[in-house]
């Protein structure tokens, strides 16, 4: 019988020493001492610009860490702080046919990202960041600039949320 109980005690003590952090949304963040995070506005410093990109970037961005932590967006000075700009936004031609004229093209964005986390400096980077997207070259590009866009950013948001704070 006291075997039954001091094993049943060595079982409970165990277990309760043992835990387990699972998260539906992939994030690997310690919110005990992580518990902000600051976005900057992100500048488009591209050749080619297109005008609501930068503003439509910056607002997805912090809506994604919204969503999807628990970390309180403030201004500056962030436990984990996220700035860059948009260094590229490029037309090129793809899949050129016979008659020298391109079936597809292709819009590449590329944008530059500096990461500080003020807990863990090891985790600090300053990466490009590129996605892209084709479209028949029959199309106006202004009929489907906007949805090109809107699959690009949410590609690289991706990315930048992967490289931050689930740690890939």
């Amino acid at each position: 019988m006291k075997k039954s109980i001091l094993i049943s005690i060595l079982l409970m003590l165990l277990l309760a020493g043992c835990s387990v952090k699972y998260s539906l949304n992939g994030a690997s963040i310690d919110y005990t001492k992580i518990k902000t995070v600051s976005i900057t506005d992100f500048q488009n410093l591209a050749p080619t610009v297109y005008p609501p990109l930068a503003q439509r970037f910056t607002e997805d961005l912090k809506d994604r860490f919204q969503r999807q932590t628990r970390l309180r967006d403030i201004p500056t000075n962030g436990d984990l702080s996220i700035e860059g700009e948009i260094v590229g936004y490029d037309l090129s031609a793809e899949a050129v046919q016979e008659n020298a004229f391109a079936a597809k093209t292709r819009l590449t964005l590329r944008i530059n990202v500096r990461f500080t986390n003020k807990v863990n400096e090891e985790e600090n980077f300053e990466r490009e960041f590129t996605s892209f997207g084709t479209f028949d070259s029959s199309q106006m590009f202004v009929d489907v600039q906007d949805q090109l866009c809107e699959e690009l950013t949410k590609d690289i948001i991706n990315q930048i949320f992967n490289a931050t704070v689930e740690n890939w």
